[in-house]
């Protein structure tokens, strides 16, 4: 039978997180002026890891608890995806700009190829690898007119939001490893819980500035917390289940064109003709990046991940690469 490529619902859900993803560096830069950029992961994963342990009592059915092994994968890829990335985002957001993390975001689906191709040793498919070059090239015009002027400070900010990338790939790699027989809910519960608790750490090094934070910046912690992380993560590890780890980054790459998108309905900004062009080289790019060349190379790529493609079934627990009952990038 002819391997599937990505579902049209897991290609929507990623798109849907990716929707979310666009307004969080906005947002962590508004709330910045008033909590540090470790508090801000420790008090946005702490309610996330709170409100998702709810979800899983009330959930009508439980998966089954991971093993030890799996159990450690998930929380060694909560810890990458969530602590790490979101350290080095929210300090480099800091130094930076929000352009700039919007543009480098932008190569992170070249970094989890070169990671799935690393450790997995998985083949790429020609039109996957021209989809994630051309969705960057198209990222790259999106948001390279809108630039900031920066200090010194903005090219350290520039490196560590590069560091955080590679951390993204790892929590994209392992997480896929280790979601067999869990759906999403509980993927990223054991995930979240992983982040929250390596961000409380980490944010007593903050415990000198710690102040409560006005109503505007707590009402977008809120924000964070429910629509980026348990909102956005649950959508993306829903589509990143159903497909390769570089194709569901190569969708985020869409998350530069929501967020000029917003800008212009939004604010009432102008929209520039590069802008407009890189929109489309993107829209192709993440199209060609999800092209499946045959079902071959997709079985060699799956068993590379530790996937698997059976169908659907209700009534069992779902695989790796099949739907979950119930997603960061940022």
């Amino acid at each position: 039978m002819r391997e599937r490529g990505p579902t049209v619902g897991a290609v929507c859900a990623v798109m849907a997180a990716a929707l979310f993803w666009s307004s969080s560096y906005a947002v962590t830069k508004r709330v910045l002026e008033d909590v540090g950029p470790l508090g801000i992961g420790a008090i946005r994963f702490t309610l996330a890891a709170l409100l998702l342990g709810v979800m899983m009592r009330l959930g009508r059915r439980r998966a089954a608890r991971p093993e030890p092994r799996q159990r450690r994968q998930l929380y060694l890829s909560g810890f990458l995806g969530i602590t790490v990335y979101f350290v080095l985002e929210n300090v480099g957001v800091d130094l930076s700009t929000a352009s700039d993390a919007s543009l480098i975001v932008a190569t992170y689906p070249l970094m989890t190829m070169l990671l799935e191709r690393v450790v997995l040793r998985t083949r790429m498919p020609l039109p996957r690898v021209a989809g994630v070059l051309l969705a960057t090239l198209g990222a790259f015009l999106v948001v390279r007119n809108g630039a900031e002027v920066g200090g010194s400070s903005r090219w350290l900010g520039d490196v560590l939001l590069l560091l955080g990338g590679l951390a993204w790939a790892g929590y994209n790699v392992l997480g896929k490893r280790a979601s067999a027989g869990q759906d999403a809910v509980s993927v990223t519960y054991h995930q979240t819980v992983a982040g929250a608790a390596g961000f409380l750490l980490a944010s007593l090094l903050e415990a000198d500035d710690w102040r409560l934070p006005d109503a505007t910046a707590s009402s977008l912690l809120v924000y964070l917390a429910v629509g980026c992380s348990v909102g956005g993560f649950l959508l993306y590890n829903y589509g990143l289940r159903r497909m390769a780890s570089s194709v569901a980054v190569n969708i985020l790459n869409l998350v530069p064109v929501f967020g000029v998108i917003g800008a212009v309905v939004i604010n009432g900004e102008s929209i520039r003709l590069a802008q407009v062009t890189g929109g489309a080289v993107i829209i192709a790019g993440v199209a060609l990046g999800m092209i499946e060349r045959g079902g071959a190379e997709r079985r060699r790529a799956e068993r590379g991940s530790g996937a698997t493609t059976q169908p659907d079934a209700e009534r069992r627990a779902p695989t790796a690469d099949e739907e979950p009952a119930a997603l960061p990038r940022v």
